[in-house]
């Protein structure tokens, strides 16, 4: 039986480069032999708690250096980490405690009156992370491991819960093996990660893209973690400069925020690696982005289920702004008949159909759901309910969620397709394309737009000029303004609150 554990991370750096500089937070630094022992010792901690191997341990804390310190301190007692997002209220927190069937709540002070609510609620045990805390003295008194646990390479090392489109959250199981492999395959075969570079840790680690992409990929290649407990991008182009930073992972809105900073700031960081990910990049900010910081973007695709990358831009293939490049090795990405739900399907180059996933990166199921399970993974395939193409170079785009398309009059509107049109509108900061219930149409396209800085434009403005641009099924026919786009935990638009929130109004634009 092949074995495998997620914390032999850090644990071959502390082996093979242990005075090397592994995590910056504000003035704290650690090497990875110190990061590696103050894990051991939280290790020792929770054996001494009676955490068993395969036991679930909840862990809440923002981008400081307690999360990797308890990440790999509950991997190393041979446990399962269910990291819990940091913007959910107290009954969500509840329903990952329950759900998970976590015996264990890790909390950092910050979240310790949510944390606590839910662990009274669930009858968990919470305990706050942090030197002076109870479980730092646990962890000074503990005798610490003097090695990880050993597991089977398929056992549970990781349940994210998802961000629940449709109903509630459901935990994804991921094994050492999926994420050992998404890690190592993202260091050194998608990108070209090297053990003297330095990442902005700004994702958070408690959302797979974080979590894989900037703490375990980064560490498996012996490179430095800077981290960034709250994104603010004039923050984090002054930290990037400061700490020499060179590898910067985000999501769209991120990457939008540094853009309209890059102007103000001194001076910006001179970066090789630029990862964007957990949403659609406009093509319109790649090139701002670009243009301000002379850095190229690799835009990827993932989600929790396929740990979580299954696909990025990569410089042995070319990038190509507006796709999500090439399946990563070792990985199948291919597109399937989106209506055939029983079966996978596939459908030649050029076709329009349901992107499905296989390979080391899938994950094992929804834990305690099989009926959902057996919907997501069939005939071997992970079905990821994004709709997309493959060209013949096989390059992959995706074109939006199957759930997101408008059906306008019986046409078929692609919202990812509008917002890049819209994009390109100098007025436009950002934007969000929805459909809303329409007594003639079935569906009307609605724009949710923020409008740039030093611009105004109305709606009328707004949809004249979509209607040069766009198809006349397709340009929206309402806009709406906001001052800010909602934003789930991992950054990303949520749009079915703009759906709740503008679906009993009478449009502003006609």
């Amino acid at each position: 039986m092949a074995t495998l554990s997620v914390a032999a991370v850090l644990a071959e750096n502390a082996r093979r480069r242990p005075d090397k500089e592994a995590l910056v937070e504000g003035d704290l630094r650690l090497t990875f032999a110190e990061v590696w022992r103050r894990a051991r010792a939280q290790a020792g901690a929770l054996a001494g708690l009676d955490v068993r191997p395969g036991d679930r341990v909840a862990l809440m804390a923002p981008n400081t250096a307690d999360f990797p310190v308890a990440y790999y301190a509950v991997a190393a007692a041979g446990a399962v980490v269910v990291p819990v997002h940091l913007l959910l209220s107290a009954a969500e927190v509840e329903h990952v405690l329950r759900d998970s069937g976590a015996t264990l709540l890790l909390c950092h002070p910050a979240q310790a009156e949510t944390g606590a609510a839910a662990a009274r609620a669930t009858g968990v045990r919470m305990l706050t992370l942090g030197d002076g805390s109870e479980f730092g003295r646990l962890a000074a008194d503990a005798e610490p491991l003097p090695s990880y646990v050993t597991r089977n390479a398929d056992d549970p090392a990781v349940v994210f819960y998802t961000s629940g489109t449709t109903g509630v959250p459901k935990g994804a199981v991921l094994s050492h093996f999926n994420l050992v492999m998404n890690a190592t395959v993202n260091a050194f075969d998608a990108n070209d990660i090297r053990p003297d570079d330095v990442a902005l840790g700004a994702l958070p680690l408690f959302h797979a893209f974080g979590q894989t992409v900037s703490l375990n990929s980064t560490w498996r290649a012996g490179a430095t973690l800077v981290l960034l407990p709250r994104f603010d991008a004039a923050r984090a182009i002054e930290l990037m400069v400061k700490e020499n930073v060179n590898t910067f992972h985000g999501v769209p809105t991120m990457f939008v925020a540094l853009a309209a900073a890059a102007p103000g700031a001194e001076a910006l960081p001179e970066l090789r690696v630029c990862v964007s990910g957990g949403a659609s990049l406009p093509v319109a900010v790649l090139e701002r982005f670009e243009e301000a910081f002379g850095a190229k973007i690799y835009e990827g695709y993932g989600l929790s289920e396929t740990s979580p990358a299954a696909a990025v831009n990569q410089p042995v293939f070319g990038a190509r702004p507006g796709t999500i490049g090439h399946p990563l090795w070792g990985v199948d990405v291919e597109i399937a008949r989106a209506e055939a739900e029983d079966r996978v399907e596939l459908l030649p180059p050029g076709e329009l159909g349901e992107v499905v996933v296989r390979g080391h990166n899938v994950f094992s199921g929804y834990l305690g759901r099989p009926e959902a399970t057996a919907e997501a993974l069939v005939d071997g395939w992970f079905r990821t309910g994004d709709l997309g193409t493959k060209d013949d170079e096989g390059f992959l785009r995706i074109v939006d969620r199957k759930k997101d398309v408008i059906i306008r009059g019986g046409y078929n509107v692609y919202p990812r397709e509008v917002e890049e049109v819209l994009m390109r509108h100098p007025g436009i900061a950002q934007v969000a394309v929805i459909g809303l219930p329409d007594d003639l149409h079935g569906e009307e396209v609605c724009a949710v737009v923020v409008r740039a800085p030093d611009r105004a434009p109305d709606a009328a403005e707004v949809t004249e000029w979509s209607k040069e641009h766009l198809g006349r099924h397709k340009y929206p026919r309402r806009v709406e303004f906001a001052d800010e786009l909602p934003l789930g935990p991992s950054m990303k638009i949520l749009k079915r609150e703009l759906r709740v929130r503008y679906a009993g109004r009478t449009g502003s634009g006609r």
